[in-house]
């Protein structure tokens, strides 16, 4: 492993251990040259997984993506970085095990809802009027009338 620092090519592992999920193995390392530490992370590397667009578009399946959004849905609200990379894990196990390489964009949007709308109702409706592409209040109305008549996860206060 190339050291960040000096960019030695050779470095020793100090300690290794599973993240929370068990999908991901961090390792702390210490470069053999400079002996800065750094940390890596190992992840299985999954077949590829095309994402087919409303238009019939594919692209390539981009976590980094789901949560860029998820993360702006979320800005300026006490929702944690990790909360949000669990809910984009969670939801790419689940799509791996429904889909074998194929999956239509509207089920990734349904999933990531699903799941955020017990992380945070405010990020939950600010992705929603995205995702849904509210074109009126009215729309926008309905959708926080079913959200308000579910009750289900947090309050969203700050």
């Amino acid at each position: 492993m190339r050291c960040p620092f000096c960019g030695h090519v050779d470095s020793k592992v100090l300690d290794s251990r599973p993240t929370d999920d068990g999908a991901v193995i961090r390792r702390r390392r210490e470069c053999m040259a400079c002996e800065s530490r750094f940390t890596t992370y190992e992840k299985l590397e999954a077949s590829p997984f095309v994402v087919i667009k409303k238009d019939g578009r594919r692209e390539a399946w981009s976590p980094d993506k789901i949560l860029r959004g998820l993360i702006t849905a979320s800005e300026k609200r006490p929702v944690e970085l990790v909360a949000l990379e669990c809910l984009v894990s969670e939801v790419e196990r689940e799509l791996r095990s429904r889909y074998e390489r194929e999956v239509p964009s509207k089920e990734i949007g349904e999933l990531v809802m699903e799941r955020l709308r017990n992380v945070d109702q405010v990020a939950y409706v600010r992705f929603a009027s995205v995702y849904r592409q509210f074109q009126d209040v009215r729309r926008f109305k309905e959708e926080l009338e079913r959200l308000i008549e579910g009750g289900a996860g947090s309050s969203g206060a700050p």
